[in-house]
Protein backbone atom coordinates (compact mmCIF):
# COMPACT_ATOMS: atom_id res chain seq x y z
CA UNK A 1 0.00 0.00 0.00
CA UNK A 2 1.31 3.20 -1.20
CA UNK A 3 1.78 6.09 1.40
CA UNK A 4 -0.73 8.76 1.09
CA UNK A 5 0.86 11.98 0.85
CA UNK A 6 -0.08 14.93 2.87
CA UNK A 7 -1.18 18.04 1.44
CA UNK A 8 0.87 20.64 2.07
CA UNK A 9 -0.61 23.51 3.70
CA UNK A 10 1.33 26.26 2.26
CA UNK A 11 0.23 28.99 -0.55
CA UNK A 12 1.87 31.51 -1.96
CA UNK A 13 1.33 35.40 -1.40
CA UNK A 14 2.27 37.91 -3.51
CA UNK A 15 3.76 40.98 -1.48
CA UNK A 16 5.03 44.26 -2.57
CA UNK A 17 7.83 45.51 0.15
CA UNK A 18 9.38 48.41 0.31
CA UNK A 19 12.54 49.04 1.35
CA UNK A 20 14.86 51.71 2.43
CA UNK A 21 18.77 52.39 1.83
CA UNK A 22 21.39 50.31 3.55
CA UNK A 23 24.74 50.20 2.86
CA UNK A 24 25.15 46.97 0.95
CA UNK A 25 21.74 47.26 -0.01
CA UNK A 26 22.45 46.74 -4.32
CA UNK A 27 20.56 49.25 -5.27
CA UNK A 28 21.14 51.85 -8.36
CA UNK A 29 23.34 54.99 -7.37
CA UNK A 30 20.95 58.19 -6.45
CA UNK A 31 18.00 55.54 -5.80
CA UNK A 32 15.84 56.52 -2.16
CA UNK A 33 14.68 53.07 -2.04
CA UNK A 34 13.03 50.57 -3.89
CA UNK A 35 9.57 48.23 -4.16
CA UNK A 36 10.22 44.87 -4.16
CA UNK A 37 7.70 42.71 -5.66
CA UNK A 38 7.76 38.96 -3.48
CA UNK A 39 6.44 35.72 -4.04
CA UNK A 40 6.74 34.10 -0.57
CA UNK A 41 5.24 30.66 0.68
CA UNK A 42 3.83 30.51 3.90
CA UNK A 43 0.72 28.49 5.38
CA UNK A 44 -0.94 32.45 6.12
CA UNK A 45 -0.10 35.40 4.85
CA UNK A 46 1.85 36.52 8.13
CA UNK A 47 4.41 33.84 8.30
CA UNK A 48 4.80 35.20 4.58
CA UNK A 49 5.43 38.44 5.52
CA UNK A 50 7.44 37.10 8.66
CA UNK A 51 9.41 35.18 6.61
CA UNK A 52 9.96 37.87 3.87
CA UNK A 53 11.14 40.60 6.34
CA UNK A 54 14.04 38.39 7.57
CA UNK A 55 15.59 37.70 4.65
CA UNK A 56 14.84 40.72 2.89
CA UNK A 57 17.41 41.93 6.41
CA UNK A 58 19.56 38.82 6.50
CA UNK A 59 20.28 40.37 2.34
CA UNK A 60 20.89 43.52 3.46
CA UNK A 61 18.10 45.68 2.89
CA UNK A 62 16.26 47.59 5.13
CA UNK A 63 12.28 46.49 4.91
CA UNK A 64 9.97 49.81 5.49
CA UNK A 65 6.03 48.51 4.70
CA UNK A 66 4.39 45.64 2.92
CA UNK A 67 1.56 44.80 1.33
CA UNK A 68 -0.01 41.53 1.22
CA UNK A 69 -1.66 40.76 -2.60
CA UNK A 70 -3.24 37.94 -1.73
CA UNK A 71 -2.91 33.95 -2.70
CA UNK A 72 -3.08 33.15 -7.01
CA UNK A 73 -6.33 32.22 -6.72
CA UNK A 74 -7.44 35.38 -4.41
CA UNK A 75 -5.46 37.49 -7.25
CA UNK A 76 -7.48 35.88 -9.90
CA UNK A 77 -10.95 36.31 -7.91
CA UNK A 78 -10.04 40.02 -8.39
CA UNK A 79 -9.27 39.87 -12.24
CA UNK A 80 -5.58 39.87 -12.09
CA UNK A 81 -3.83 38.62 -14.86
CA UNK A 82 -0.87 36.46 -13.97
CA UNK A 83 1.76 35.76 -16.75
CA UNK A 84 3.06 32.80 -17.41
CA UNK A 85 6.13 33.70 -16.08
CA UNK A 86 4.95 35.00 -12.91
CA UNK A 87 2.91 31.82 -12.60
CA UNK A 88 6.00 29.85 -12.42
CA UNK A 89 7.86 31.88 -10.16
CA UNK A 90 4.77 31.46 -7.37
CA UNK A 91 5.26 27.79 -8.39
CA UNK A 92 8.78 27.52 -7.46
CA UNK A 93 8.00 29.68 -4.14
CA UNK A 94 5.93 26.61 -3.63
CA UNK A 95 7.85 23.63 -4.53
CA UNK A 96 10.82 25.40 -2.80
CA UNK A 97 9.46 26.67 -0.07
CA UNK A 98 10.92 29.98 -0.40
CA UNK A 99 10.82 33.67 -0.71
CA UNK A 100 11.21 34.70 -4.60
CA UNK A 101 11.83 38.02 -5.28
CA UNK A 102 10.63 38.55 -8.94
CA UNK A 103 10.69 42.24 -10.04
CA UNK A 104 12.53 45.40 -8.48
CA UNK A 105 11.54 48.79 -8.71
CA UNK A 106 13.98 51.39 -7.69
CA UNK A 107 12.79 54.88 -6.21
CA UNK A 108 15.08 58.21 -7.76
CA UNK A 109 14.00 61.81 -5.94
CA UNK A 110 12.26 63.65 -8.68
CA UNK A 111 15.09 65.98 -10.23
CA UNK A 112 13.19 68.96 -11.81
CA UNK A 113 10.97 69.42 -8.58
CA UNK A 114 7.11 70.29 -8.06
CA UNK A 115 6.24 73.90 -9.26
Amino acid sequence: MAARENPSRQQVYTLVVEIGRKLGDGLPDGATGAALMVFASGVDEAEAVRETVAILKQADTAPLDVTGYGTLDERRAEGHEISKEEHALMQRALDENAVIVAQVTPFFEDEGGVA
